[in-house]
């Protein structure tokens, strides 16, 4: 079975438990130039010029793969030896055209950027144009089509524009760090930076791991069963695996009484939206839940709990890789891992998951469990404020994806929003479509909601009840 979406994601992968498999042993610097050729053999067939650019690249892919740039802050980079320098013509006017009477295009133009040469043919002008792709979508025959890269077409903040060298290039000042970009990039050319290096320093040096793994893991490493991937974070030297859906119960509750409290709230769960917002709308920031993330809540109690603790997050989240470096978060967290790169920490170790004996995981409540998905948040928010007898006509709007957050957000700015909870999620489906998920698709919305099920007796009075009494023991 498949363990990836995509090849260049398996790539990605190789590059990973390599470097991992030689670190556990303690070789890595010593055997760092030797990794382009073990990935990139010889007679291994290219789709660029020649194997030894391949393997240029594969160098490039090391240096995110231990950490990047440290002089960008940013967690996301563009390998610029690896971009294809793809074409960004914007909106063009194919052969399609049939010149026809019509005219549809050039009326709903409101830049009059659109004409016509002597075979009747649209033209587009680029210098009146602002790609508003109105024209696109009036053309009866589908003859102008929308010619971006699809880093560009991923990134939703135009986070993404073309340098002199006709390489990609990211601007810090918009990006959110959702890993849109990572995921659609066909060439692989643009990745998340990983501290791989770092959790396996942490679990070498024998440290008191505990692992916070979000629920959207119930939807990944579909070869095995939830319990056996558990088991396998043991195997691999953690002390404890706790749910981060428990740090969602959390937060639920907090959050009823905060919304109640202001009339008027944003969730704080998702980094990438409270980042969009810091950018795009700062105005809006006094609204923005003052509950940490549901990873950072869990990742709190755990080190107040046990001061011996060290908190590796293990997510579907590029943007988790920013979070918890953040003065707020850093004290609780101290190191974040996709599960791509936790597949990779499996094989590097030759940790088989399907071989072993299931473990359980039962910490957090259906409602935790939810926040997976989009929708989740805003149900868990309503159950916390029954359970809690808060009397407030909850009126939430899930933003499945940062385009409808966005909007959401301009519709509050300007007094126009027809609910009181903004529950904010970068990634389209929500967790389960982060940029460090294994696979992406319908089935892990479905997968999410059948964990969830598997704790629907226990309510999330139920499950911080536990926290409680531990706290008091």
């Amino acid at each position: 079975m498949r363990k990836f979406d995509t090849k260049v994601q398996h790539l990605k992968y190789k590059i990973l438990t390599e470097m991992a498999r030689l670190e556990w042993s303690g070789k890595l610097l010593e055997s760092l130039l030797g990794i382009p050729e073990t990935i990139v053999p010889g007679n291994t067939p290219t789709m660029r010029c020649c194997v030894y650019k391949e393997r240029a690249i594969v160098s490039e892919r090391l240096k995110l793969a231990m950490g990047g740039d440290k002089n960008n802050p940013n967690v996301i980079e563009v390998i610029d030896i690896a971009c294809d320098e793809c074409p960004m013509g914007g909106y063009e006017v194919t052969g399609a055209c049939r010149g026809c009477l019509a005219h549809r295009c050039e009326d709903v133009c409101r830049r009059g950027a659109i004409s016509f040469d002597k075979s009747h043919s649209a033209v587009i002008d680029k210098d009146k144009c602002v790609e508003c792709g109105l024209c696109s979508k009036v053309c009866p025959y589908s003859a102008i089509i929308n010619h971006k890269r699809p880093c560009e077409l991923s990134c939703k903040v135009k986070a993404i524009s073309m340098s002199d060298s006709f390489s990609a290039q990211i601007d810090n000042s918009k990006c959110v760090s959702c890993g849109a970009c990572v995921y659609q990039c066909p060439w692989g050319a643009i990745m998340d930076k990983s501290f791989i290096l770092n959790a396996i320093d942490i679990l070498k040096k024998g440290a008191k791991a505990y692992a916070v793994v979000a629920p959207s893991i119930s939807s990944q490493f579909t070869y095995a069963k939830l319990g056996q991937v558990i088991a396998g974070i043991r195997n691999l030297g953690f002390h404890a695996v706790v749910e981060a859906a428990l740090g969602a119960d959390m937060v639920a509750h907090m959050e009823a009484a905060e919304l109640a409290e202001k009339k008027f709230l944003l969730s704080s769960c998702c980094p990438a939206f409270v980042d969009h917002v810091t950018k795009e709308h700062p105005a809006l920031l006094k609204s923005v839940s003052k509950t940490l993330s549901p990873a950072a809540t869990i990742a709190k109690f755990i080190k107040n709990s046990d001061p011996e603790a060290k908190v590796i997050f293990i997510g579907p989240c590029t943007a988790k890789k920013m979070e918890f470096q953040k003065e707020q978060v850093r004290p609780f967290i101290d190191c974040v891992l996709t599960f791509e790169e936790l597949q990779a920490l499996f094989d590097s170790k030759s940790v088989d998951i399907a071989t072993l004996e299931p473990e359980a995981l039962d910490n957090a409540s259906y409602f935790g469990r939810i926040f997976a998905r989009s929708g989740g948040l805003s149900e868990a928010v309503a159950q916390a404020l029954k359970e809690r007898n808060i009397d407030f006509d909850l009126k939430p709007i899930p933003c499945d994806g940062i385009e409808e957050c966005r909007t959401a957000c301009m519709k509050a700015a300007r007094n126009i929003l027809p609910a009181n909870f903004i529950e904010g999620m970068a990634c389209v489906g929500g967790c389960i479509g982060g940029a460090g998920c294994l696979t992406h698709g319908e089935k892990n919305r479905r997968e999410v909601d059948k964990y969830g099920r598997e704790a629907l007796e226990k309510k999330i009075g139920d499950a911080i009840s536990v926290l409680s009494l531990s706290n008091k023991t």
